[in-house]
């Protein structure tokens, strides 16, 4: 399975999460590109908003993992598979929030350098 094949059977919930994560990055553009103090008071709920964005679709992806574990009778090395894959689409989650949220607080970092 590719990573391509694993974001394309994701569920709505686990992509809107991701989208979410993206929006301080924008955030995080904006204010490089016009460091107000409006601008990073923004970012501030924006990224908070996108950490529970990402653990609720962490916490999201687990649930389906653990309800499709207690609907199988047999652990066979197919269901162990599908354990596998449904924990890395939960973990891919937590990966791009958590990152567009570093690459977000660095260029805000940047725009406060560039306002100084």
């Amino acid at each position: 399975m590719t990573i391509l094949d694993m974001f394309r059977q994701m569920g709505l919930f686990a992509l809107l999460t991701m989208v979410m994560a993206v929006v301080p990055l924008v955030m995080a553009v904006v204010y490089v590109v016009s460091p107000t103090d409006r601008n990073l008071a923004l970012m501030r709920p924006v990224s908070l908003a996108a950490i529970f964005s990402t653990l609720a679709g962490l916490s999201s992806g687990a649930m389906a993992v653990l309800r499709f574990v207690a609907r199988v009778e047999v652990l066979d090395r197919p269901a162990w598979h599908a354990i596998a894959a449904g924990s890395a689409e939960s973990l891919a989650t937590i990966f791009v929030g958590f990152g567009c949220l570093t690459v977000a607080w660095l260029l805000v970092t940047l725009g406060m350098r560039r306002s100084a």
